[in-house]
């Protein structure tokens, strides 16, 4: 009887420790082992991306039009302007041919016949009032020159004037060095004619006037020494004159 009960007993221990076990299998929670991947766990970021270039508003009709014939104006001014161009240079080439192959030569040169006592330190050439030549020494080298060309070029045939302006500054020694304080001026116009085809020589000559009673302020003086030559054909350059 006693074994019967002790059987009992340890049935009961059993089938409570086997509920117990079960019970707390299944309280207990089981952890989660799967990891996450960087995709679900990383914070989202915004990817930088560039702009869309602008585009330039579609031109209508109109406007292109517009901008056509004002183009066409600019294109159509260019051309008249090249035109104008080109003719005044032919005219300009025109002259100058006719005034070089049908035209006339000018030779103008300066003599000096001045004494010692007069020193040369200035002159002014004008040819129909445009200035041609102007020198100033006051040193007087001017004057040591006896001879020397203004002008030798091209002209144009027909009436001409030719201004000459001269200063001589006084020169002495001795009892005579007073003249250095004095300045003597001689003021000059010649008219004189340039056939076409031709040239026209002119030496212009300053010289003194008078004797040793004449003053000194009167003595300078001026004139003028013209020839005309034929003028030279550029194919028989070097012939001379026939």
């Amino acid at each position: 009887m006693r074994g019967k009960v002790a059987l009992s007993v340890v049935v009961a221990c059993l089938w409570a420790s086997g509920a117990v076990a079960v019970a707390q299998t299944e309280e207990t929670p089981v952890p989660d082992t799967s990891t996450a991947t960087p995709s679900e766990t990383a914070p989202s970021q915004a990817v930088p991306t560039r702009p869309a270039p602008a585009t330039a508003a579609p031109i209508d009709a109109g406007t292109y039009a517009v901008r056509l014939r004002d183009l066409e104006q600019r294109i159509n001014e260019l051309k008249e302007q090249i035109f104008r161009s080109k003719a005044r240079l032919s005219l300009l080439a025109e002259t100058v041919l006719e005034g070089v192959v049908g035209g006339g030569q000018a030779v103008i040169v300066h003599e000096n016949r001045m004494s010692e006592g007069f020193k040369l330190v200035r002159v002014v050439y004008a040819l129909d009032g445009a200035p041609i030549f102007t020198k100033a020494d006051e040193e007087g080298a001017i004057g040591e020159q006896k001879e020397f060309e203004v002008y030798n070029g091209s002209i144009v045939p027909g009436e001409h004037t030719l201004t000459v302006s001269l200063e001589y500054r006084g020169h002495g020694y001795g009892v005579f060095s007073y003249l250095k304080g004095y300045r003597f001026k001689v003021r000059s116009t010649y008219n004189f004619s340039v056939p076409e085809g031709r040239v026209a020589t002119l030496v212009v000559v300053g010289y003194e006037k008078g004797g040793p009673t004449t003053p000194l302020e009167e003595r300078p003086a001026v004139r003028f020494i013209e020839r005309i030559e034929r003028q030279a054909r550029p194919d028989a350059e070097g012939e001379g004159d026939r």
